[in-house]
């Protein structure tokens, strides 16, 4: 496993993460169970290979993640590094402790290694973090007291206010947890602000929790010659860039595991050649991608709340890509979580208004019809 130091904080940390959002589990009367047995194994196997950075938080795995992740790297706790999530639902102090609390109790420690605001946009970091006496405050003095080792945050907004939180948080955060991948390079620019601050970078998603990792021809084909996985491609996109650290992994299984493991140790950065044909690759695909919907934003807002834009990229995963689980396992999230608080396609009540608005003159009722029945689980 190689090792990088991790922004200011004088730590090591393994380059391959361990996101521990996608436990082991198994379906039973529509509803998924989680395997605590399977799932320990599964964590002290990524400490054998080298792994030492674990990333979990209260509502992961039907928020059995932190009791069950607690558990497995209890033997060697002194030995990695643990980093967990507090949501922030309101400006209150209290609760902030509260839910702190909480997590050092369902993860059996004294103390947070990378201690997260979670999931925050520019306002809630204005207007319900940065308040007096405030969650800031309070973990500025959980810090003090040393149960949190590093203040961190994780970020689902639009990718130029990650610049800004950046900016008003100097001196106050150590690390950031933001999504990158082959497909989305959205927040490139704030990483490598991030990093010119000191601020340790962790991504998620660069394998997309697997689903980038199966079988693709059209992500294989990024690469020439031979490549022996879609993840291969996923992984070694990712570490090519300087401004990443840790590139975290959500693994449900020791096949996912050890594969990412051995690509983390072995695979390195893209070659000039692989990358301008990546980059060449990448182009061509967004031009098929275009066809659907270039992204103009011309179309909206829809009056229904429906994201035009966002869900012809999910299409577009689909369509191009050929990885239709992924897609369908994020068109299934639209407005279940803070930073997809939008509707989905089924929605469109054909009011045609965007199609007015379309610069394309894209028949966007009919691909929303066409995007709603691909996608919808």
């Amino acid at each position: 496993m190689r090792y990088v130091e991790f922004g200011r904080s004088g730590i090591q940390v393994s380059r391959l993460g361990f996101g521990c959002m996608r436990l082991p589990g198994y379906e039973k009367d529509g509803k998924t169970l989680y395997d605590e047995e399977k799932s320990i194994a599964l964590l002290r196997r990524a400490y054998e290979l080298g792994v030492n950075y674990y990333d979990t938080a209260p509502g992961y795995c039907d928020t059995l993640s932190e009791i069950i992740t607690g558990k497995a790297v209890k033997p060697f706790r002194e030995k990695i590094y643990l980093s967990t999530k507090n949501p922030i639902k309101n400006a209150s102090g209290d609760d902030y402790d509260k839910r702190l609390e909480k997590s050092l109790k369902q993860l059996d420690t004294d103390y947070i290694d990378f201690y997260h605001f979670w999931g925050i946009t520019l306002d809630t970091f204005i207007n319900m973090i940065c308040v007096p006496d405030g969650p800031l405050d309070r973990v500025k003095k959980w810090k003090s007291q040393g149960v949190v080792k590093h203040i961190s945050f994780s970020f689902h907004d639009a990718p130029e206010n990650l610049l800004e939180i950046i900016r008003r948080g100097e001196g106050v955060f150590d690390s950031l947890l933001c999504q990158y991948n082959i497909l989305d390079r959205s927040n490139e620019k704030g990483m490598a602000f991030a990093r010119e601050q000191g601020l340790g970078v962790v991504v998620m998603g660069p394998v997309g929790g697997g689903r980038l990792g199966a079988p693709s021809k059209a992500i294989r084909d990024l690469l020439p010659g031979e490549v022996r996985s879609s993840a291969e491609v996923a992984l070694r996109f990712v570490f090519t860039n300087p401004n990443l650290h840790i590139a975290l992994s959500g693994m449900s299984s020791l096949e996912q595991l050890e594969e990412n493991a051995a690509l983390a140790d072995d695979a390195g950065p893209l070659n000039g050649e692989e990358k301008d044909r990546l980059d060449a690759m990448m182009k061509e695909n967004e031009h098929l991608a275009g066809l659907y919907c270039t992204g103009c934003k011309y179309c909206m807002p829809c009056p229904q709340g429906i994201s035009i834009p966002e869900v012809f990229t999910l299409m577009n995963y689909h369509r191009v890509y050929g990885i239709t689980n992924y897609a369908r396992q994020n068109y299934a999230m639209i407005g279940r979580v803070p930073w997809m608080q939008y509707k989905d396609a089924s929605a469109c009540v054909e009011c045609g208004i965007c199609e007015d608005k379309c610069p394309q003159k894209l028949p966007i009722r009919r691909q929303l019809k066409e995007t709603h029945t691909a996608l919808a689980l």
